[in-house]
């Protein structure tokens, strides 16, 4: 049997009631729906006939169908990189820029997932690692950013920026991002950042309220290694934020490294539409009077 995985924000009536329509669909069309075990009872209370939905454990599974925002999304990659399951997205949160369809829709998402009548696309992940006195201290990935951020508001961080073991730049700053074309549209778009198209092989280094001349963002290569170095006289260490779910404090001489990661983050796509429309859409940008010139 095929098995669905549905991962949604179970705080949330409306995501709860969405996830109890579409097991009942996915079940009636010959498919095991799945939960997580943290949001198993909140689907019981509003659906006590839904008894037979199981909690995911382990074992294959076809697809993960999250209902939310971006952050449901980052939430359920995390299972995405462990079961290898492509991410279908069904927006219901504010901009929902990582999911793939609206609610609106959901009756379309459900009867294409089925169908299997979908592509899968990879995106980018940064390897991060942070080394402290020559040895390994930490080590995860993100989808959209690392973030090394300040812990102190009233203090900044002391910082030297390298890019493949050659030093750039150093400068006292609030936090220095670590991007992929993902996050592009997160974190870093609010720091300043270039939008990048999610096909682009790059990773940015976006600096947040440096205190230098040389604090523009930086667009390296997919082979490249991305460096922040905490300063051993900065003032105190700092924290990082990998996609806002994954932490680590880092002490005065800490290095985070940032490569891309073996390992990409797979999507569920519906539509083949031309990235700028998602962008159009998602930030509801002003294109009114625009005429295509067709030959």
């Amino acid at each position: 049997m095929r098995r669905f995985l549905i991962a949604f924000h179970s705080g949330r009536a409306d995501s709860v009631t969405m996830a109890a329509t579409i097991c009942r669909r996915l079940q009636a069309a010959g498919i095991e729906p799945l939960v997580l075990r943290a949001d198993r009872p909140a689907l019981l209370a509003a659906a006590p006939e839904l008894e037979t939905v199981g909690e995911y454990a382990d074992g294959h599974i076809d697809i993960i169908l999250t209902l939310g925002g971006d952050g449901t999304i980052l939430r359920a990659a995390e299972l995405q990189r462990s079961t290898g399951a492509p991410l279908l997205g069904i927006n219901m949160g504010h901009v929902g820029f990582l999911a793939e369809a609206e609610v609106r829709d959901v009756d379309a998402v459900i009867e294409r997932a089925v169908s299997g009548d979908y592509t899968v696309e990879e995106r980018t992940v940064l390897d991060v690692q942070v080394i402290v006195e020559a040895e390994e201290v930490y080590r995860t990935w993100a989808v959209n950013e690392a973030a090394i951020e300040k812990v102190d508001s009233g203090r900044m961080i002391e910082v030297m920026l390298e890019i493949d073991d050659r030093p750039i730049s150093s400068f006292g700053t609030d936090a220095v991002i670590l991007a992929t074309p993902t996050g592009s549209t997160a974190y870093s778009f609010s720091a300043g950042g270039p939008i990048v198209w999610p096909e682009a092989d790059v990773m940015l280094m976006v600096p947040l309220g440096a205190h230098a001349l040389f604090t523009r963002p930086l667009v390296v290569g997919p082979r490249s290694r991305m460096t922040v170095r905490i300063a051993d006289h900065s003032v105190d260490g700092a924290t990082l934020w990998c996609d806002s779910r994954r932490t680590f404090e880092l002490p005065q001489g800490a290095e985070v490294h940032a490569t891309r990661d073996t390992q990409p983050l797979r999507f569920a796509r519906l539509s083949h539409a031309p990235f700028a429309d998602r962008l159009v859409a998602k930030f509801d940008l002003p294109v009114e009077g625009w005429r295509s010139r067709r030959a």
